[in-house]
């Protein structure tokens, strides 16, 4: 498939940021191994909400009539892309409001925490589900597709809660910096996990099905097209094979290993700048993990429109 960069930008802003949100509440329901400080919390919701307008924002890039984005709400009971169109702003509205509360002192501030925090969940649910759930692009219907939105987006929350610890709550950062290597590492192997699946996948669609014809000795000699056409441009990413081959390590090590070194380096020198890279780097590193995991899908249609020349 063809990634677009609006739908990468979407998915890893607000997935740092609904990582973000869990390490605060993390922090401020279990008050250890320091109370969090009101300031950390407003500092933080905003910042979460932040990501998640950037990521909104992207979105927009991706509709032909953004002026019609809000009918894209309507098929909520079928579409999980619906779902997910209703669960952002929720999840954006309940954060706000749950830094809102912790900031003016309200009572309430624990119980929208909870809401946010629910909130949160769904949306990492919904916006995994969009590709889980098309049984056709095979690398994708997959449980890990579940798991590795959920474990990349609170990883990178909480490497960005970790850099934010060491400037306005020194007391949480071994927490933080302990808790973001550790979702780091499970996201990796289970980002491992995941590559190897797809690496032994057996297509049920093939040129004979494709054509309806059994026959063992079938070979496309032609593309189908000899110019561009939507389907030559829309469901092939159009990056070289070596391209394709190289992009696992280079996202494993940009989004995985050098964070988890960066954050441990960073809590051991209490230095907010080194915590700060790290975030930037681990960004980086998922959003060329992200492109990888939108390029690697292999629509059915390329039986017939095969990769150009």
């Amino acid at each position: 498939m063809r990634p677009a960069y609006s739908v990468v930008f979407l998915t890893t802003l607000i997935g740092a940021g609904q990582g973000l949100l869990l390490a605060l509440f993390a922090a401020d329901l279990l008050q250890w191994p320091a109370a969090p400080s009101r300031t950390f919390i407003v500092a933080g919701a905003t910042i979460a909400v932040a990501l998640a307008g950037l990521g909104l924002f992207a979105s927009f890039f991706h509709l032909g009539r953004p002026e019609r984005a809000w009918r894209s709400a309507a098929m909520w009971r079928t579409s999980w892309l619906s779902r997910e169109v209703i669960a952002l702003p929720l999840f954006m509205a309940a954060t706000a409001a749950y830094g809102f509360a912790t900031f003016s002192g309200n009572a309430a501030a624990p119980l929208l925490g909870v809401f946010a925090a629910i909130s949160c969940l769904a949306l990492f649910y919904c916006t995994a589900m969009i590709y889980a759930c098309v049984k056709f692009l095979q690398e994708w219907a997959s449980h890990y597709t579940i798991a590795n939105f959920f474990l990349m987006g609170t990883a990178s929350g909480f490497t960005l809660a970790a850099a934010l610890a060491g400037r306005f709550a020194p007391g949480l950062l071994l927490a933080y910096g302990i808790a973001s290597i550790a979702l780091t590492a499970i996201a990796f192997f289970t980002r491992l996990a995941s590559l190897e699946r797809n690496a032994k996948i057996r297509y049920k669609s093939t040129l004979q099905s494709a054509i309806g014809v059994n026959h063992p000795n079938i070979r496309q000699i032609s593309q189908g097209f000899t110019g561009e056409s939507f389907n030559t441009q829309e469901f092939f990413h159009g990056a070289s094979p070596v391209t394709m081959a190289r992009m696992p390590m280079a996202f494993l090590t940009l989004g995985f290993m050098i964070p988890m070194v960066a954050v441990g380096t960073g809590v051991a020198a209490n230095s907010f700048p080194i915590l700060a890279l790290a975030f930037m780097l681990q960004y980086a590193g998922l959003v060329a993990e992200r492109w990888f995991f939108l390029a690697q899908a292999n629509h059915p249609q390329n039986l017939y429109y095969q990769n150009k020349a």
